[in-house]
């Protein structure tokens, strides 16, 4: 099995870099850590990196997580390359780009482009965001899913993850105690569904929420609180249409032997125990 320990960054393909510069540093909160020739790098966490734009199109957008090893690297090749899947390593320039020491790239079976790394950099620095949104780091990913029997399957058979909880059929999954680092969503085609960063309280969704409010971001959901991972949470648009969420107060799973998952329904009770509905057609009256 594949040990995955934590979700480390994602890559976002843009056409207008300088625009998503600015949304990532004015209306996100993140901090510049490092300009390359097409590429911006974002800090959230004491991490060096854990978001970054470059040129490129706006489809092409890779998940990355960590590994324990250059050996359980190799490894996890050799058991995607048992699975038939194609398996490319990162060149010495192309770690250099991404702050780690090795890398492999592959598609996961919606096609969604995910990175397994070793040795991830920490910077020396603290996080200073250009704006006060109370960020404490970056926490999770939603993956599309074309099936998601099939994708979970995967990501809890070949990888080391657990389902937590399940709205409808979608996967709310897990690395370590934080109640989800990896949820899927049903979509018909591979992409990231939406990226997450942690806040530091309740106050912190609520001036996001005006702030973001009054710059006339469109706000996909929220403010409200998923009876899942009783997080807090607000959901906006930025930039090519991704979707960017803040979250505090979610849940950690400690008694692992005794947590059975949960099914919870695929509607806004399911979503938001505080009535609020996702801005998706699903859900329009």
């Amino acid at each position: 099995m594949i040990e995955l320990k934590d979700v480390v960054y994602c890559r976002l393909g843009t056409r207008d870099l300088e625009g998503a510069v600015w949304f990532a540093q004015n209306i996100l909160g993140l901090e510049v850590s490092e300009h390359r020739k097409g590429a911006v790098h974002f800090k959230s966490d004491s991490r060096d990196h854990t978001l970054c734009y470059f040129e490129g199109d706006p489809e092409d957008q890779v998940t990355a997580f960590e590994l324990g090893s250059s050996a359980d690297l190799h490894a996890a090749a050799a058991t995607l390359e048992s699975l038939k899947q194609q398996v490319y390593y990162g060149t010495r320039e192309e770690c250099d780009a991404r702050h780690v020491r090795e890398f492999i790239r592959f598609r996961d079976p919606t096609g969604n482009n995910i990175e397994f790394v070793v040795r991830p950099a920490f910077s020396g620095q603290r996080y200073h965001g250009t704006r006060d949104a109370g960020i404490t780091g970056f926490s999770h990913v939603g993956l599309c899913s074309s099936d998601l029997e099939r994708d979970e399957k995967f990501w809890t058979t070949v990888c080391n993850a657990r389902v937590s909880d399940r709205i409808g059929d979608a996967p709310l999954m897990r690395l370590g105690s934080i109640h989800h680092t990896i949820a899927l969503f049903p979509y018909h085609k591979a992409g990231i569904q939406h990226i997450n960063h942690q806040v530091e309280s309740t106050d912190d969704i609520q001036r996001s929420t005006n702030f973001i409010r009054d710059r006339q971001i469109n706000i996909t959901f929220g403010p409200g609180r998923h009876p899942t991972s009783s997080a807090q949470f607000l959901y906006f648009s930025g930039p090519d249409g991704m979707t960017f969420e803040y979250s505090t107060g979610v849940c950690e799973i400690h008694d692992e032997p005794l947590w059975r998952d949960r099914q919870f329904a695929f509607e806004p009770v399911g979503f938001c125990h505080w009535g609020a509905k996702p801005n998706i057609a699903a859900f329009e009256d």
